[in-house]
């Protein structure tokens, strides 16, 4: 490990510990269980791995563990000595539990245009969670369209991931952070049971519930300045949390060097094709896993693929800076955005190309942008359906899919 190395994971450890004894002014309230309505139609992500686990020969939990959790450690799908601590204690990054929102004129006035949040939406709820934010949290327990979801984001793998919140019979949980990792991926827990569940695969890996799979939705790393032009009237996660945090910070700075190594990362070695750290924007479907990297995404800006028999297009655009490079979370360089959507629309297969600066489909000339609009043409006003497309660091997303094909045009 380099000195810049060094100083940078230091850094990482000192300021998160120092978070997780700041106090809050105000304390989390418990979520109320309630009956989840039907999801509205979506493409969802085939669950990673498969929820067939095999339960592992009892052994000593990870250090600490018994003394603050309540978690049945004699079930786990993953040996222990994979998981290592992440510095902070259980909750010591804090979930917001009973998140307020602000409109979109109010955050203008601490958002940059270029700033990265995170986009979801169920139905005409549209909402708009700052990764500033997300930085000193990591987990937003949620209810949007009258669907209890939990938006969750790990620094350490870069990933922005959504998942329903209720459970087969209809309980609904709420989640907070162990303070530990796999994989250097963020492990939740559930405090109704107290089980594990594994950030980038949605999976309990340890205690009552083991083997279960929460239900992706679809959740993707935009700009501001995206979210504010196409939802004027969208709602946007406060910085009024109940926690004193220096929000717009970044205390990851340089994190996503492509020629840093990853944090606290043990796990299977990285498949050489690309760099450890290298973005990549990653689709499972349907027994297929596909990893689109950044640097072709960016020399391209639009990819018309399969995965898994659905046809699907994966578009990007300039403009969105890293939350993980500079002194504060809009300082970042321009890594851009992509996300990815069917191709079927009203019955027909639609062909995307990008025509001087604009992105087009062959079949009507209609013009779309990032976030899968029509925005000219013909089919001005409609809306590609999106499927869950999650980004990662390489690294992350190899550990738990080794067999992922790399895109290549």
């Amino acid at each position: 490990m380099n000195t810049a190395t060094r100083s940078t994971v230091g850094s990482i450890i000192i300021t998160l510990l120092l978070s997780a004894c700041a106090g809050a002014t105000a304390p989390p309230t418990a979520v109320v269980a309630i009956q989840s309505p039907q999801p509205t139609s979506i493409s969802a992500q085939e669950p990673l791995p498969k929820a067939t686990p095999t339960l592992l020969p009892a052994e000593p939990p990870p250090s600490g563990a018994t003394f603050e959790f309540k978690t049945d450690f004699s079930k786990h799908s993953v040996p222990y000595s994979d998981i290592l601590s992440g510095g902070p204690p259980k909750d010591g990054i804090p979930a917001i539990d009973s998140p307020t929102f602000v409109a979109v004129s109010e955050a203008d006035a601490w958002l940059k245009s270029v700033e990265p949040v995170i986009f979801f939406q169920i139905g005409d709820d549209a909402r708009a969670y700052p990764i500033q934010i997300f930085m000193w949290h990591e987990i937003v327990n949620d209810t949007v369209g009258d669907v209890p979801v939990v938006i969750s984001f790990c620094p350490l793998c870069n990933t922005a991931i959504a998942f329903e919140r209720t459970a087969a019979g209809g309980q609904v949980f709420d989640f907070g952070t162990t303070g530990r990792l796999r994989y250097s991926n963020l492990i939740m827990y559930d405090r109704q049971t107290e089980t594990w569940w594994q950030q980038a695969t949605g999976q309990a890996i340890a205690g009552e519930l083991t083997g279960a799979q929460l239900v992706f939705r679809p959740a993707s790393i935009i700009s501001w300045a995206d979210f504010k032009a196409n939802y004027p009237d969208g709602k946007v996660l406060s910085r009024d949390t109940g926690f004193s945090r220096p929000y717009g910070d970044n205390p990851y700075v340089g994190y996503d060097d492509v020629n840093n190594p990853p944090f606290l990362y043990r796990g299977p070695k990285t498949p050489g094709e690309l760099p450890p750290v290298a973005r990549v924007l990653t689709i499972n479907l349907n027994g297929e896993a596909v990893a689109y990297p950044y640097d072709i995404l960016q020399q391209m800006s639009v990819v018309n693929d399969t995965v898994g028999g659905t046809e699907v297009v994966v578009l990007w655009a300039a403009g969105t800076a890293s939350a993980l490079d500079g002194d504060t979370v809009a300082g970042g360089r321009d890594v851009g955005a992509a996300n990815a959507y069917e191709r079927e629309l009203d019955g027909q297969a639609l062909t995307f190309a990008l025509d001087s600066s604009k992105i087009v489909d062959d079949e009507t000339g209609s013009e779309w942008d990032v976030l899968g609009q029509a925005v000219n043409g013909p089919l001005t006003g409609k809306q590609l359906t999106p499927v869950v497309a999650v980004n990662h660091f390489w690294f992350s997303w190899a550990a738990f899919k080794p067999e992922t094909r790399i895109y290549q045009p």
